[in-house]
């Protein structure tokens, strides 16, 4: 997990992308293990992208997210998700595949969060402007700043136990997601 989590803040750090973006984070996992890359594919699949798969059936949603989704359905609302992680197991497991009009992994996209290629990518799976939608994310440092580089507004999920904001902040803050829900929908 640390060569993972290394390797990822290089490539999030630098924007030093070669070639396929599993097999760059790969070199670059073998590299901090002294491993062969092709070793560590095999262990990175196997223990990280299967293995997590488990852990996901545990993951809960925050309060009132499905019913915010099921009233954004309802009114017209267009909706994407946009993940580091490959994200249909994660959907599938939550209940909540049906409601997505696009569904991007950044890995696949070949660069991850804040860059915003992955960002722009939803925008054009959604066939709109970047500046016409509203990005909802729980990170300032991935989720605000990569969409505010892709040209879209920002939202940000707060729980009530993290009080204290980072300087850069979204254009909409909320705590509840039937705040959400009422800002949209208003």
């Amino acid at each position: 997990m640390l060569a993972m989590g290394k390797a990822r803040g290089y490539l999030r750090k630098t924007g030093d992308y070669r070639g396929d973006f599993y097999e760059f984070q790969a070199q670059l996992m073998g590299e901090t293990l002294k491993v062969p890359a092709d070793r560590v594919m095999e262990r990175v699949e196997r223990l990280i992208y299967r293995g997590w798969e488990p852990l996901f059936n545990r993951i809960r949603l925050y309060p009132h997210v499905r019913e915010t989704l099921d009233s954004f359905k309802k009114e017209g609302v267009r909706m994407g998700i946009l993940s580091d992680f490959p994200p249909d197991k994660k959907l599938e497991n939550l209940h909540i595949h049906d409601y997505w009009e696009a569904v991007v992994c950044s890995e696949k996209v070949g660069r991850l969060k804040p860059d915003p290629a992955s960002f722009l990518e939803l925008a054009r799976k959604m066939d709109t402007d970047p500046g016409q939608i509203l990005y909802v994310g729980n990170s300032v440092s991935y989720d605000v700043k990569g969409a505010r580089l892709a040209g879209m507004k920002t939202a940000l999920v707060r729980p009530g136990w993290k009080k204290r904001l980072p300087p850069l902040s979204a254009d909409f803050i909320f705590f509840d997601y039937r705040q959400l829900r009422d800002y949209v929908l208003s």
